[in-house]
């Protein structure tokens, strides 16, 4: 593709087709120039009810087959999907491209050897430029500014070579087309969007990068091989710097070395690249903050909300917010929002892949997303705590992450509310470490009611009141353990038999102090509205951690 490019044709089908052909995805059946404009990326699920934004591009993980395929396409074509990708070969079939024809589906499949998460990251990449309404793209020579993608495929022509364009750790940002053209390493290095380690030793060794640091002059490297009787061509590579800032590099796999005017064409297209790194960088800090502002918008449920939803794309969507924090984390402030930054980053690949249109923004220390669900609050309640336990086992026990769910908004005057519940059920898990790691407010209501019992009684200044003030003072003034006696009898329902098994003493034992709690807090446990109140005061006194609720 040349930088002349036209901008509506940025997130099209074609625009996805031409720049990662032939390297990851193939036309199998269908017209690709019939889609304008993508709407989203959305993994297909068999088992589960899929939201698809329209012209969606739909990944078919495990659909094979060309009777599954065509089964899936005349159903994606009923929810105006543009695009199904399967994993490859696919053979050119008659039933295949009759069900393309029928169903207004493009069919492309997936190389073998790449990764459907990996696709999915750049299909998220290159569909998200500008999503949050960029009221107009600036051009920096002749490319439209930040689009790593149509620069790749600029300096490919100029160069008449593949090319990739990688940060400083050699991770790739962009790729031209051709890649095809290259060797093993290239393919390999665009299938992982990251160079392989063995090669990058073998590059380590020869000092390459030693001299690309150095260097403002294009570096040629030879031709280097990761396995015997692998074939190899070799690599023309130039720094991108803004000042004394190394940002990343540009490579062109090359099968002769350039010409003196190629070699100054690349050196001045590095140039190039260093202002659309910049605008990339720029314009990602600017879209995630405009982004937190249109959530926090959202959030406060204000006049603003539903213009912040409209922008958003969610102002005719039922939606939920979740609350995600860490629970019980200690340490150095920049590590834990370094932690908190790149968990949430995680949430928003997890969101993008299963529910598409959802928005996500890390505000203070929690990150809070708001999800389209349906429209049914107990069918959209088990869908977000579906959604967020599924992250939750992805994400792994590393981190002590913990997600709220509020209650489903079926307008953006009830968002607010949903924020505000969210929150509460976010607080009880994070004040209940390692028992739970997700739950709704209905999940977790009756705790999150203590909890704000507690802050009523610490902002009224109350102290703890008999009768368990006395069983505390008793217990206090004597080394005994009437409290503790009185609460497993509670949690036993009275079983003295398991009661005392549970603090390790004997029945006899247990029966005698459950006497002396009687005496002492002089109560009647015979009284069921007696024991809810001493339920009560016990569960305040564990939820403030000491023996007062206003301590």
């Amino acid at each position: 593709m040349t930088s002349d490019v036209p901008m509506n044709l940025r997130t099209s089908l074609a625009r996805v087709l031409e720049d990662f052909s032939p390297a990851l995805l193939d036309l199998v059946h269908g017209t690709p120039g019939l889609t304008d404009e993508v709407g989203g990326v959305v993994i297909h699920d068999p088992g589960d009810a899929v939201a698809y934004p329209p012209r969606a591009i739909v990944l078919g993980v495990g659909v094979y087959g060309p009777v599954a395929i065509a089964r899936l396409m005349h159903e994606l074509g009923a929810h105006g999907a543009a695009a199904l990708v399967v994993r490859g070969p696919v053979e050119r079939d008659a039933a295949l491209a009759k069900a393309s024809a029928a169903s207004n589906v493009v069919l492309i499949s997936l190389t073998q050897g790449a990764s459907w998460s990996q696709l999915t990251e750049l299909l998220r990449t290159l569909l998200t430029e500008g999503d949050v309404g960029d009221a107009g793209v600036e051009s920096l020579g002749g490319v439209a500014s930040g689009d790593l993608f149509a620069l790749a495929n600029a300096v490919a022509t100029l160069l008449d070579a593949p090319v990739t364009i990688e940060d400083r750790r050699q991770r790739i940002l962009a790729f031209s087309g051709r890649q095809d053209e290259a060797d093993q390493s290239r393919v390999a290095t665009i299938l992982a969007r990251q160079v392989p380690d063995g090669y990058l030793r073998i590059l380590e060794s020869r000092g390459v990068f030693s001299e690309l640091y150095r260097s403002d002059r294009p570096v040629h490297i030879a031709p280097a091989t990761l396995e015997e009787g692998e074939t190899a061509i070799p690599r023309v590579a130039v720094a991108v710097r803004a000042g004394d800032e190394f940002l990343g590099s540009v490579w062109a796999a090359v099968e002769e070395p350039l010409t003196p005017d190629r070699e100054q064409a690349f050196q001045d297209a590095a140039k190039l690249v260093v202002l659309h790194l910049l605008r990339y960088r720029a314009g990602a800090d600017a879209q995630n903050r405009l982004r937190a502002d249109l959530v926090s918008t959202v959030l406060e449920g204000g006049t603003g909300a539903v213009d912040a939803l409209d922008r958003l794309g969610l102002v005719k969507e039922p939606t939920v917010v979740m609350a995600m924090g860490l629970a019980g984390q200690k340490g150095d402030h920049a590590q834990l929002a370094a932690e908190r930054q790149r968990l949430t980053s995680a949430l928003g690949i997890h969101l993008n892949a299963v529910q598409p249109r959802s928005a996500l923004a890390l505000l203070g220390d929690v990150a809070y997303a708001v999800v389209p669900v349906p429209a049914d609050p107990v069918a959209g309640r088990e869908r977000a705590v579906q959604i967020a336990a599924n992250f939750l086992e992805r994400a792994g026990k590393r981190s002590q992450v913990v997600i709220g769910i509020g209650s489903v908004a079926t307008d953006p005057s009830a968002l607010g509310r949903s924020r505000t519940r969210a929150d509460r059920a976010l607080r009880v898990l994070m004040s209940d470490l390692g028992s739970r790691r997700v739950a709704s407010i209905g999940d977790v209501y009756i705790d999150a009611l203590l909890l704000d019992l507690r802050d009523l009684a610490a902002v009224q200044g109350d102290e703890l009141l008999s009768p368990v003030a006395r069983l505390v003072e008793y217990d206090t003034r004597h080394r005994s353990h009437l409290v503790e006696t009185l609460r497993a009898w509670l949690d036993a329902f009275g079983d003295i038999i398991a009661a005392s098994a549970s603090v390790f003493v004997h029945p006899n034992t247990f029966r005698y102090r459950i006497r002396r709690v009687a005496e002492v807090a002089q109560v009647d446990l015979q009284d069921p509205s007696v024991r809810f109140a001493l339920t009560l005061q016990l569960r305040l006194m564990t939820a403030s951690g000491s023996g007062a609720p206003g301590e």
